[in-house]
């Protein structure tokens, strides 16, 4: 939209906060239709124009522009009638973010659009499933399934919030027992003191910089959280016992009820990103081995929209050599949810042993999942001929923004090579994801 029009539209909102002000800008007449609200606007402080004295009222205005007035028209709210301050709440809540890297307070921000925060998802997915039965061999086959993930955040005070998610699975094909049923996966208490913060409650967890591929979930541990995060340096401690690992939606997982501790740090600047983690089993839990896993990622940009990115991980504490696990890739793009047209892309090599993985990877293939399990019984954790001790495969993933907040994810994990077992056939998914 023109400058011009959307600042007459700010100047309806502050009109009457000041007399009529002189021109100040070269290329703006006092016979030009918006004359009295750039001029009055610019004498509120509410608009600026270019060094060279111009306005260019005529240019497409960008939303980092509209959010700067909206920022400046906030600070002026006490001069503002009912309707006004109703059209400026509405103006807040839409442009929330471009206000929050402006560095608006966000608590200025929450007193806009309430202290009551609803967001979700919902996905529809299908799955060519390659994981094989460990006595038999068959495929698991195809998945059809429905995800709906409803969040709400209430704000206790301008430090302290609370946060809960409920969470609804589909299954159009071969229904299972939690089919259509309604659960609350996460509900935690996060409270900030400085560049501190403490969590406590069902919360997620990650492992792994590629988006969790090692461990990557929502429904990951009830515990406590220690982090702190300034100046592109982060880190956590976390202590607690995991309630999701191996298909939960199934039954009790191996690693459910395991008490384990972590820590993880990282640092983020414009030439790369690295991270380092550390989990430990605190004892023997459902068979588990006290495994101790330590590894790290890094993400190095270069030219204007490329990546490269790798993982390695190991087992310190296995009881056999199939301890480690790594990938390296390569990507493109960004996705954006709100900016239709915008996509990534990636392409993976995994080289994953089977004492490094507990399940719960992000990965939508489920072709992990071809690993024998280390962290049940005894007769779980040996590789068979449908079970291998190692996996080696490509994965490409790949995003693509269909309109505003709909988005197409796709996977396809190929060449899979299993040590001890046999080759897994290729797996692929493909998801169409609402945000809202």
């Amino acid at each position: 939209m023109k400058k011009l029009t959307l600042l007459s539209a700010a100047f309806l909102i502050a009109c009457g906060a000041s007399a009529m002000a002189a021109n100040p800008f070269s290329d703006v007449s006092p016979d030009d239709w918006a004359y009295q609200a750039v001029s009055d606007l610019s004498s509120q402080g509410v608009v600026e124009g270019y060094p060279d004295g111009t306005f260019k009222g005529e240019r497409n205005m960008t939303r980092y522009e509209l959010a700067q007035i909206i920022a400046r028209l906030m600070a002026k709210e006490d001069q503002l009638n009912a309707d006004q301050k109703a059209t400026l709440d509405k103006l807040a809540g839409e442009y929330a973010d471009e206000l929050a890297n402006l560095g608006v307070r966000v608590s200025n921000l929450e007193k806009k659009v309430g202290n009551i925060y609803w967001s979700g998802d919902a996905r529809m997915r299908y799955l060519s499933d390659a994981t094989m039965d460990s006595k038999t061999g068959a495929k698991k086959g195809d998945v059809w399934d429905g995800r709906i993930r409803l969040n709400v955040k209430g704000k206790v005070n301008k430090d302290t919030y609370v946060k809960g998610r409920f969470l609804t699975n589909m299954y159009f094909k071969d229904g299972k027992s939690d089919d259509g049923q309604t659960s609350m996966d996460q509900l935690f208490v996060n409270h900030k003191f400085g560049d501190f913060q403490v969590r406590l409650g069902r919360q997620p967890i990650v492992i792994g910089n590629q988006k969790g591929w090692l461990y990557g979930k929502a429904i990951g541990y009830d515990g406590a959280q220690l982090s702190y995060a300034k100046d592109g340096w982060d880190a956590a401690v976390k202590y607690g016992q995991f309630n999701g690992g191996w298909n939960e939606v199934k039954g009790k997982s191996p690693i459910e009820g395991a008490d384990f501790f972590a820590a993880a740090a990282g640092y983020k600047s414009k030439a790369f990103k690295a991270n380092v983690d550390y989990l430990k089993f605190q004892s023997k839990t459902d068979g588990i081995d006290n495994p101790s896993i330590i590894g790290g990622g890094i993400d190095i940009p270069f030219a204007e929209k490329w990546s490269l990115f790798g993982d390695y991980y190991k087992n310190t504490n296995a009881k056999t050599d199939y301890d480690t696990g790594w990938n390296a890739g390569l990507s493109y793009g960004k996705l954006n949810k709100k900016h239709p047209g915008s996509f990534d892309l990636s392409l993976a090599y995994f080289d994953v042993d089977r004492e490094v993985y507990f399940g719960g990877t992000i990965l939508q293939t489920n072709y992990l999942n071809n690993l024998a399990d280390s962290f049940g019984s005894k007769a779980e954790k040996k590789s068979s001929k449908y079970q291998a001790d190692n996996l080696r495969f490509w994965n490409l993933e790949g995003d693509v923004a269909l309109l505003k907040n709909v988005y197409l994810h796709g996977e396809y994990a190929f060449a899979g090579k299993a040590k001890h077992g046999e080759d897994p056939d290729d797996g692929w998914t493909l998801s169409l994801n609402y945000n809202f």
